[in-house]
């Protein structure tokens, strides 16, 4: 019912870091993109079997390295049914190797239709007399555009199979202050987004102190994560925006309370894709994403004491 789950798995490893899965065709190394098209053509369905052969090994790799995973659905979409059947059978492997899996989905929309997210991404949809799970992902990542009814259904579904959610509060993109930074009465759009997942995850708290609701805080931004982290005491942090997109480890140590916990940084190119900077064509993508969870752990380690 709230991040402890996590916040243990990254104490036991000394890691408050999730690894991406965001793999498009040309990211994944030669040789597998040709095995699965050899067998399937240059179709959806080569395609799929390589981002499964790529993911499998990835977990394999990192799976006593990192905490957690962070599937991002938008990648398995694009592949059409085979691509979401891929997504589940990553988030099932990833959790069978003990990894805690988020899925970033951003979803946000109303009433049954968010209801129906919830019970998709997190929870279980009812089958005559059966109950069947579908993504059955520990986490999901929220919207919260449309108001907190919107998020309320993840909020009950959280509540009754013991998962949790993050909602999007500043996040690590350039164009995120076009209105995440405007004034709405008196707190910044950011400010009150932060502030809906506090109250939404009020007497949730767990052994660490931290509520079901968690918020996404840009490593981009840290004076606004630093600001937040004083807000929020009782809100966990997905920090976005590590490694490819700027933020570094100096920047990150800002979403940590004083005993290293309550946040978790994400980084999917420089995990995902350290293979390409290698100059083995791929053939060492196991060793290399290693390497990189691994340097990425040690500076962040530079910077985050966990108690």
């Amino acid at each position: 019912m709230s991040f402890d789950v996590l916040q243990k798995k990254i104490i036991e490893k000394r890691n408050p870091t999730v690894a991406g899965l965001d793999p498009k065709p040309e990211q994944i190394p030669p040789h597998i993109l040709k095995m699965a098209c050899d067998q399937y053509g240059e179709t959806l369905a080569g395609a799929a079997e390589a981002v499964w052969q790529f993911n499998r090994g990835l977990i394999d790799a990192l799976s006593d390295v990192v905490p957690a995973v962070k599937p991002q659905s938008a990648y398995y979409e694009r592949l059409g049914w085979r691509g979401m059947e891929v997504m589940e059978r990553t988030i099932s492997y990833a959790q069978e190797r003990g990894l805690f899996v988020i899925a970033d989905v951003k979803r946000g929309d109303i009433g049954s239709t968010a209801q129906a997210y919830a019970d998709g991404w997190l929870g279980e949809t009812q089958v005559g007399e059966s109950a069947c799970s579908a993504f059955h992902a520990d986490c999901v990542t929220l919207n919260g555009y449309m108001g907190s009814d919107t998020v309320l259904p993840f909020v009950d579904t959280c509540r009754k199979y013991g998962k949790c959610l993050f909602l999007l509060a500043k996040t690590s993109n350039p164009g995120s202050g076009e209105l995440q930074n405007l004034t709405a009465g008196d707190r910044l759009v950011y400010q009150l987004l932060g502030d809906m997942a506090e109250r939404l995850g009020t007497g949730t708290e767990g052994d660490y102190g931290y509520g079901l609701a968690g918020a996404v805080t840009g490593a981009t931004y840290p004076e606004e994560l630093r600001e937040l982290r004083a807000r929020l005491p009782h809100t966990f942090f997905l920090v976005p925006g590590y490694g490819a997109q700027g933020g570094t480890a100096e920047d990150v140590q800002y979403a940590f309370d004083r005993k290293g916990c309550g946040a978790v940084v994400n980084a999917s190119r420089s995990i995902m894709c350290a293979w390409q900077k290698t100059g083995k064509g791929g053939a060492d993508f196991q060793e290399a994403a290693r390497a990189a969870a691994e340097a990425m752990r040690d500076a962040i380690g530079q910077y985050v004491t966990i108690l």
